[in-house]
């Protein structure tokens, strides 16, 4: 599979998109639980499939860009109020990147971590190894980039998340990922209870560290990628369920700028897994 990947990251990026359509588009066409999943969503959000069609063929390119984004030369990108993401940094106490499953968000680390690790350290991610053998040598390369750092979904890896945000550094998170049991809360997304993380809720409340979203649009055509930087409406309440259906609320706001590239089809509201053996992570009042 590596050789392929090496192969398909040579693609031009409008190639890659182009076959990612009709990807896209074959499997939404011959999964019904897979397209019922897809139109249920987008309607709890309020809208009507044709208002959210191109999401189909986009979710087929998210898949068919990965060769370029992991392996490739890197696309280009450009900065929709980077200032702000700036302004954060400019605050000395950390900041806690979040980007929802909306348009690319493989590019946003990339982006962030090439332009900030320089002046401001290492941006740190989860990183959980791919449960399927043919598929980890490719996931672990693609985390091991200049100025990104993959820690561990552990408590020792959020210990260096939190050790991060103290020195000044940012982390990033995908905040619309159903965590394990025991480490969310149920809150409202979209109008329907979704099992979401505390941990970027605790993060900002343990740390005093700046939030902000950020998204990666996917421009028309493989011409690159147009990242968004957004404050958020509101400061974090200091109550734990109050932050996190802030947090949320501030999501759906990102999510209906571009709903024709979120990723509709993912389980949102699925119950939570069980989790590991090792305390929640959550629970670190210290590193």
């Amino acid at each position: 599979m590596l050789p392929l990947f090496r192969l398909l990251s040579h693609v031009p990026l409008r190639a890659l998109h182009a076959a990612g359509a009709i990807l896209g588009w074959c499997v939404f066409l011959a999964s019904s639980t897979y397209r019922r999943r897809l139109i249920d969503h987008a309607a709890q959000a309020g809208y009507r499939f044709a208002q959210v069609r191109p999401a189909v063929a986009h979710i087929g390119r998210m898949v068919a860009e990965l060769p370029c984004l992991w392996l490739g030369a890197a696309p280009a990108v450009a900065w929709d109020n980077v200032a702000c993401i700036d302004a954060a940094y400019a605050q000395g106490q950390g900041v806690v990147l979040l980007t929802p499953h909306l348009g690319c968000f493989e590019i946003v680390a990339q982006a962030l971590a090439l332009r900030y690790h320089a002046q401001h350290g290492p941006l740190t991610v989860l990183f959980r190894p791919a449960r399927k053998a043919w598929i980890a040598p490719l996931v672990a390369a693609s985390r091991q980039r200049p100025g990104l750092a993959a820690v561990p979904t552990t408590l020792a890896g959020v210990r260096h998340m939190i050790r991060a945000l103290r020195q000044g550094q940012a982390v990033g998170l995908l905040p619309d990922q159903v965590p394990p049991e025991g480490l969310g809360l149920w809150a409202p997304f979209f109008g329907r209870p979704a099992y979401t993380m505390t941990l970027a809720a605790r993060l900002a409340q343990q740390t005093g560290a700046q939030v902000r979203l950020v998204w990666g649009e996917r421009l028309p055509a493989g011409r690159g990628y147009l990242l968004h930087a957004r404050e958020l409406q509101a400061p974090l309440p200091t109550t734990l369920p109050e932050a996190v259906e802030q947090l949320n609320g501030e999501l759906e706001r990102l999510i209906r700028e571009c709903p024709q590239q979120y990723l509709w089809s993912y389980g949102r509201y699925k119950p939570p897994r069980e989790q590991s053996p090792e305390p929640p992570p959550t629970e670190v009042s210290g590193a």
